[in-house]
């Protein structure tokens, strides 16, 4: 294994993320820092030529992981505990998921600081997980969650915390599902699935309460008609991975594919969203009152 590394401006960031992204895709893990206009770049290559490519082609350097090298970066980059609204904290290391007594009866869940598989600290998914606690507040009973794109497993661990009963994990990077599981097991979360799959062929066994993508934008937009058929009636997406100058664009999708958006989050650069697909009937009742809805004078 092998860990490619780079600071990057934000112009840098404008004009090379997305070939960047396109070339690492779920291994690209971008940190940006309150105070800091440079961004740091990492994304773990199973082989040195693959690093060498990276340097060559986005600049930056690369080196070769030790095999304890996930031990050796979680004690290096343990950082103070992210609480989620009131029902979760997130930290690196130390304590394990029934770790209530110093949290305010809070669900603890333990990400380790590994390379580029994401804690919690990207504004991308830091903004998942604040709207996937808002959401899961009013679910009750039986629900469902699907994590596109999961990565360490953050959210999909996180909703199995927040109850949701069924919970799919689906990433391309064979290292981000063992990464994933072993989190799952680290945590004590049992009944957790991680599938290695292209979400753009991926299928679910049943329709999906809640979809969660943190994905680039194009690929989003890609999969969207797929993803608005697995959901289930008046079920909800989470989406982020977006630009802001990406936003306009994703919202016409999510409304060509009828899902309505109930909230936009921005932090920086980034922005997450959620929607809901309304039912039939649901749909059918807000175009009769638009219909009957008085026209102004022209």
């Amino acid at each position: 294994m092998y860990l490619w590394r780079r600071l990057a401006t934000p112009k840098w960031l404008f004009g090379s993320e997305k070939m960047l992204r396109l070339r690492a895709g779920r291994r690209l893990v971008v940190v940006e820092r309150p105070g800091r206009k440079a961004a740091a770049l990492e994304v773990v290559c199973r082989s040195k030529k693959g690093a060498r490519h990276l340097t060559r082609d986005f600049g930056g350097k690369f080196e070769k992981l030790p095999g304890d090298w996930l031990n050796i970066y979680t004690r290096a980059q343990e950082r103070p505990p992210l609480r989620i609204g009131r029902r979760l904290i997130i930290t690196t290391g130390g304590g394990t998921s029934t770790s209530r007594s110093s949290h305010g009866g809070a669900s603890h869940l333990v990400i380790p600081a590994g390379a580029a598989f994401g804690t919690g600290e990207h504004a991308t998914t830091a903004m998942s997980l604040r709207l996937l606690e808002r959401i899961t507040r009013r679910l009750k009973g039986d629900w469902s969650f699907a994590d596109l794109g999961t990565g360490s497993g953050i959210l999909a661990l996180a909703a199995r915390g927040f109850g949701a009963t069924r919970v799919v994990g689906v990433d391309y990077d064979a290292t981000a599902i063992s990464t994933a599981r072993a989190n799952a097991r680290f945590n004590g979360i049992p009944r957790t699935e991680f599938q290695i799959a292209d979400v753009r062929r991926w299928r679910p066994k049943r329709k999906v309460t809640v979809v969660g993508a943190n994905l680039y934008s194009e690929l989003l937009i890609e999969t969207l008609p797929r993803l608005s058929r697995y959901l289930a009636a008046n079920g909800w997406i989470i989406l982020s991975g977006i630009l802001r100058t990406q936003e306009r664009e994703v919202v016409k999708a999510l409304g060509a594919n009828g899902i309505q958006v109930q909230e936009i989050r921005r932090r920086g650069k980034w922005i997450a969203l959620s929607g809901i697909r309304p039912t039939a009937r649901a749909r059918s009742s807000q175009a009769s009152q638009k219909r009957s809805a008085p026209q102004k004078p022209s």
